[in-house]
């Protein structure tokens, strides 16, 4: 039987036969064709899901495991992506927005037995260095940028050259060529402002990230429209833009307090950057919602463990990542197929940081 060794002894002979498994062994077992068998194993979108299930049992009874090296040099393919980040990783991964999101993108990838190569850098140029290795050395079979931002040099460089990409974010140029997955941010800081506005705040402040990212061009544009439809002035002064850390709500909020008519309301487009906010209002003898109310986005798992518990934008992390990675491997699979946008859609889900003024 396949998957035992049989052991002859013929005087001090011994003979050892390793009868291991074969896809000719599994297609038999399963009643397909071996090739068949090879399009499970790629997981090909043009297989059902019924025959995936009963290719996959004939390879568990067998103890069929197949060999991905191999198969890769046969296919050209490296069975691995490549995820860009916005910057180094010892500061992406200070905010849980990335490990989750990863996590989606992993959990796609393990689906399609695929692996995943992360490429970091301390500037945009080290960053395209390594994207140019890795796409030029054929080191992997696709992108996923998780970031989109103005002016991207990376993402005309892999249009240019027609390397399979997607984008977690809408990109700022040629939207219509590329590939990408975003929430509706505009509607998402409109609704997450109007919360504050109908809780009767009027001084209302806007923390975001840099303005080369279009996540925050977005976020500011949906602030700015619930203030006119509130018909409540903007204040330029209350507008800050700092880094997606603890340290970036600190500096925002250090400018603000010291204001002459000080917020009353914070739309912080970050929960890490929340944190950095509500702990910096308490060495300053302040509360937050006492004297602050805050809204804040992403909706980490500890943002309902913080005191208090942040009332905040649940954009879906983990879907943004894992639909990425499914776009991703049908553009690997199907080259001529047509960009996509995928809405993820997010909730507002109210806590204790916010309270009527």
């Amino acid at each position: 039987m396949p998957g035992i060794v049989i052991i002859r002894r013929e005087g001090n002979i011994q003979e050892m036969v390793n009868m291991m498994p074969t896809i000719k062994d599994v297609a038999k077992l399963a009643n397909v064709s071996p090739s068949t068998v090879s399009r499970v194993i790629a997981n090909n979108p043009r297989i059902s899901n019924k025959t995936k299930e009963i290719v996959n049992d004939a390879m568990e009874k067998l103890g069929y495991h197949p060999n991905f090296t191999a198969r890769s040099l046969a296919s050209k393919s490296t069975q691995t992506i490549g995820l860009v980040m916005p910057s180094s990783g010892e500061k992406v991964l200070q905010n849980p927005f990335f490990p989750e999101v990863i996590r989606g993108i992993s959990t796609k990838s393990h689906e399609n037995r695929y692996g995943l190569y992360m490429t970091t850098g301390n500037t945009e140029d080290e960053i395209l260095e390594g994207v140019y290795e890795l796409v030029q050395g054929r080191r992997i079979d696709g992108l996923i940028l998780l970031y989109s931002q103005v002016n991207d040099r990376m993402m005309s460089y892999l249009l240019d050259k027609g390397f399979p990409f997607t984008v977690i974010g809408k990109p700022f140029q040629n939207e219509n060529q590329i590939t990408y997955v975003d929430n509706d941010n505009v509607k998402a800081a409109f609704e997450a402002t109007s919360y504050l506005t109908e809780l009767g705040h009027e001084r209302i402040a806007f923390v975001g990230g840099g303005m080369e990212l279009v996540v925050t061009i977005d976020r500011l544009e949906g602030y700015r429209k619930a203030m006119e439809s509130a018909s409540i002035a903007v204040r330029e002064d209350y507008i800050g833009h700092h880094e997606f850390l603890r340290e970036g709500g600190r500096e925002a909020i250090e400018k603000l307090i010291n204001l002459d008519a000080p917020p009353t309301g914070l739309v912080v487009t970050d929960d890490v950057m929340a944190f950095g906010i509500v702990n910096t209002l308490e060495q300053m003898g302040l509360k937050v919602p006492q004297d602050t109310s805050l809204v804040s986005f992403n909706n980490v798992i500890f943002s309902e463990l913080a005191t208090p518990s942040l009332t905040s934008v649940d954009i879906n992390i983990f879907r943004l990542g894992y639909e990425a990675a499914q776009c991703l491997f049908e553009k690997i699979n199907q080259a001529e197929l047509p960009p996509r946008r995928i809405t993820i859609p997010h909730q507002l889900v109210v806590r204790d940081s916010c309270r009527r003024v």
